[in-house]
């Protein structure tokens, strides 16, 4: 009888930070009267529109790679839906790269784009408090790939912004921002 060896887990800070420190933060400052009200993160999705796929296939590749790199898991190649002749675009033609992170992954994201990625860009001054979508979801636009440690500069053919948006369970944008607030993200005052 041969024992298979379990992966070795790995400790998830801002999840635990999350069950211990969080959900009593949120249900004192919301009055909520059962622990499943807290509003938790359920996914993040990250995209790279890649628009110059167009005339450059290869770009399409490299954008694929540096999604790859900085979410540890496989992109989905996003095609365009309908033809625009002013953009040289035809229907079915590839335009960007995205991931939806869940679970493990999503906690390690996103503790890693706050404690590494944020600080890393020059001037920063704070995420921007206006990205939520009136559903409790939010947005984030950052200008380069560069910011995250994986992606080297001598390796990257063209500087990519991506765009980040995290899903929650949240009713209100106020629920959400408490709850972003909490998880670490700096908003600009």
């Amino acid at each position: 009888m041969s024992v298979v060896a379990s992966p070795p887990r790995v400790e998830l800070r801002l999840k635990q930070r999350y069950q211990d420190k969080i959900v009593p933060t949120l249900i004192q400052r919301f009055a909520y009267t059962n622990v499943m009200q807290v509003p938790r993160l359920v996914k993040v999705v990250a995209n790279i529109g890649v628009g110059e796929s167009i005339q450059n296939p290869k770009a399409m590749d490299a954008a694929l790679a540096d999604l790859k790199k900085i979410t540890g898991q496989q992109p989905v190649v996003l095609k365009s839906r309908k033809a625009i002749a002013n953009f040289k675009l035809r229907a079915g033609l590839p335009i960007g790269v995205k991931v939806t992170l869940r679970g493990a992954r999503m906690y390690q994201f996103v503790d890693k784009l706050l404690s590494v990625g944020l600080p890393r860009i020059r001037d920063f001054r704070g995420i921007s408090p206006t990205g939520f979508d009136g559903k409790g979801n939010y947005t984030l636009g950052l200008r380069e790939q560069l910011i995250f440690p994986e992606v080297e500069y001598d390796k990257i053919d063209k500087l990519r912004g991506l765009e980040v948006t995290f899903v929650t369970t949240a009713r209100t944008d106020d629920e959400a921002r408490a709850l972003l607030a909490e998880l670490g993200f700096p908003f600009r005052k």
